[in-house]
Order: structure tokens, then sequence, then C-alpha cells
């Protein structure tokens, strides 16, 4: 069996110049480093609060484990309140 062929099929795979896919893939693959950032982040900030009442570690890495879980976690929401708008 043949598929039926659509009556805007221009030849142009998903991800050629000039789709609709190739125009969102940036916006996709910086969605998913953000993601990946903010989880990492977040995870220190949790081990390292853990560990500093139980007093195994400094207090100085868990306040920067915290600056930088909001410093991303502000970018995040500011860079898609920007693209909403858009």
């Amino acid at each position: 069996m043949t598929q039926p062929e659509t009556s805007r099929s221009s030849g142009l795979g998903d991800l050629e110049p000039g789709t609709r896919q190739r125009a969102q893939l940036s916006v996709r693959i910086a969605d998913i480093a953000w993601s990946a950032l903010f989880a990492v982040v977040a995870l220190w900030a949790l081990w390292s609060s853990l560990d500093a009442l139980r007093g195994t570690a400094t207090w100085g890495y868990c306040a920067v484990a915290w600056v930088l879980l909001a410093v991303a976690l502000t970018a995040r929401f500011l860079t898609a309140r920007r693209r909403a708008r858009k």
C-alpha cells in the first residue's frame, strides 16, 4: 500500500531549512537545556542543604547552590514570558 500524498507536500523533510520544525528547533533545544540545568542545580541545592544541616558541608556551598537555583529559575521564567509575548 502506498501512503496518500498530501496536497501541501513540498518534498522537504522535517528539519530542512524553511520548515516550521527547523524554526522551532533552537527553542526546543534551549528548553531542554534550561530544564536540565534547573534539575541539576535543584538537586545540588537540596543535597548541599541536607549536608549543611548534618554538619558535613559548609554553608557556603548551600548558599551558592540556592542563589544559582534562583538565577536559573528567574531566567527560565523571563524567557518563557518573553516568548509568550511574541
